[in-house]
């Protein structure tokens, strides 16, 4: 690990096998904390470049505990995180939204670390238990098309960084793994990231696949579909640039999105949303994040349909009776 922090501070990126065996050493505790602390630092302060990206994914995919899920046709709903807007959980909420219209979700996801309540945080305080285990979360998707795979239960490297990030409290790339290394690795995919340059990184990635994904990026800078003034989709046919306008919805302001400021004040919000008790700007939001899920799933319906498919799934109460049914099964 010395030999790279040296080339990484002499400004020199790492090669694909470099990423790719740091993660190695961080995972087998060949790392001490000062080194750990630096090395994560560092990519704190550059961008990080598509084959280091593409090695420290190869990384955790490698060192993840096997899981399978291929017999579902899942989407997973997961955000880079660190856009430093402080928003309640959407592409959660979103999430539970299209599992509730009737669509598998096997959402993975991570404690909060530059934000007040992560997915994981929200989940765990809403009554979700977490699992590892391949038939407990069959189960899920079978009875209620949810699951939630949680990262430190599947990726030993994300464990051995976690005390590090969280003192640190800042954006590291490994929030922009988070999407990459769903241990069930579904075909569908709707990724959010908070900057076009990640955008552009993502782009490159998910191509080299075969999934049928969507990348969003709203140009205020939310890591989701804000509806605070135009964003971006980018998906294997196209690329767009859509207003809020354009779905027949009204521009948000951002006091209109803002989370809790604890977990337990994040899960009471992301209760009263989904219990159908949100107002306009908030259902607006979670809809439109779900309906661009779901359009994984229905590619030849447009937008605005499918948008409207989630609303009358939270709305009518289906997707809060749903994940009731899932937390109290459990």
């Amino acid at each position: 690990m010395k030999a790279l922090l040296q080339k990484l501070f002499q400004q020199h990126y790492l090669s694909y096998e470099e990423a790719k065996s740091s993660l190695m050493m961080i995972t087998t505790q060949q790392v001490n904390i000062a080194q750990l602390a630096s090395f994560l630092t560092v990519f704190r302060m550059r961008p990080i470049a598509r084959q280091e990206l593409e090695g420290f994914r190869d990384a955790l995919l490698e060192l993840c505990r096997p899981i399978s899920l291929d017999q579902h046709d899942c989407v997973d709903m997961c955000g880079t995180g660190g856009d430093g807007k402080d928003t309640f959980n959407i592409s959660t909420l979103a999430a539970v939204v299209v599992a509730g219209a009737g669509y598998k979700v096997a959402k993975h996801g991570n404690y909060g670390v530059s934000s007040v309540c992560g997915s994981s945080n929200v989940l765990e305080k809403t009554g979700y238990t977490f699992s590892n285990q391949n038939s407990v979360l069959e189960k899920q998707l079978d009875k209620h098309h949810l699951c939630f795979l949680h990262a430190p239960l599947f990726h030993p490297v994300m464990k051995a960084v976690g005390p590090v990030r969280n003192q640190l409290g800042l954006r590291t790339f490994f929030n922009l793994l988070g999407p990459m290394v769903n241990p069930a690795q579904p075909q569908k995919q709707v990724v959010g990231v908070a900057d076009l340059h990640i955008l552009r990184l993502y782009q490159y990635v998910l191509q080299q696949t075969n999934r049928n994904y969507a990348i969003v990026h709203s140009l205020d800078g939310y890591d989701e579909v804000s509806l605070t003034g135009e964003f971006k989709l980018v998906t294997p046919q196209r690329e767009q640039v859509l207003s809020p306008q354009q779905l027949g919805k009204n521009v948000n302001k951002s006091i209109d999105l803002h989370g809790g400021s604890s977990i337990k004040e994040s899960a009471a919000i992301f209760m009263h949303i989904l219990s159908a008790k949100g107002n306009k700007a908030q259902n607006d939001v979670v809809c439109s994040n779900a309906g661009i899920a779901i359009q994984r799933f229905r590619p030849t319906r447009s937008l605005e349909d499918c948008i409207d498919e989630a609303e009358t799934a939270l709305l009518s109460k289906k997707a809060y009776k749903n994940y009731i049914s899932l937390v109290e099964t459990i």
